[in-house]
C-alpha cells in the first residue's frame, strides 16, 4: 500500500512540476511576466527633485527602478521626447514614456485608457507639481505626444 501511495504521490508531484514549468514558459513567451506597475526612471545623479518624484511614485503604489546618467540630452533622445517637452527626468512604464513631474493620476489614467500615443509630459519643472513642492496627489498640466497626439496636445485628466 505504501508503494502505491508513493507512486501516486510521485506522479502528482511530477504533474505539478510540469504544469508550473509550462506556465512559466507561457508567461515568458507571451511577455505576460512583465511588471506593468514598474516605473523605470532615468535621471541625473545630482537632481534631488527627481529623487523626490521617485519617492512619491513609491508612495503612490508604483514600483521604481532608477538609472542615473550624466548624459541629459542622450536620455531624452533615446526616449524620443520632443525637445519642447523636456524636463529633468524620463521614465518608462507599460510601453509609454513619462517625461518630468507628471502627476501619478495621469500615469494611472494612461495605463487604463491605453491611448495610441508615445507618452505624456510635464515640460520644465513647474512649482507645485509632484516632486517640485507638490505631494503625491499634486496636479500639473500634462501634454501627450506621438501617435494620435501628434506633436503635442493636452492630456486631460478624468475628474
Amino acid at each position: 500500500m505504501n508503494k502505491f501511495h508513493f507512486s501516486r504521490r510521485s506522479a502528482m508531484l511530477a504533474m505539478a512540476a510540469a504544469i508550473s514549468a509550462s506556465s512559466t514558459l507561457a508567461m515568458a513567451a507571451t511577455g505576460s511576466g512583465k511588471k506593468p506597475n514598474l516605473l523605470s526612471i532615468t535621471k541625473d545623479p545630482n537632481c534631488d527633485c527627481c529623487g523626490t518624484w521617485a519617492d512619491l511614485a513609491i508612495e503612490a503604489g508604483f514600483e521604481v527602478e532608477i538609472t542615473e546618467t550624466a548624459d541629459y540630452e542622450g536620455m531624452k533622445r533615446a526616449a524620443k521626447v520632443p525637445e519642447a517637452l523636456w524636463s529633468c527626468h524620463t521614465a518608462r512604464i507599460d510601453g509609454y514614456v513619462v517625461e518630468g513631474h507628471v502627476p501619478f493620476a495621469a500615469i494611472r489614467q494612461l495605463q487604463e485608457q491605453r491611448p495610441e500615443i508615445t507618452g505624456i509630459a510635464v515640460p520644465g519643472m513647474p512649482a507645485g507639481s509632484p516632486g517640485m513642492g507638490g505631494g503625491v496627489d499634486a496636479t500639473a498640466e500634462v501634454i501627450a505626444w506621438g501617435g494620435s497626439a501628434g506633436d503635442g496636445q493636452p492630456f486631460l485628466l478624468d475628474k
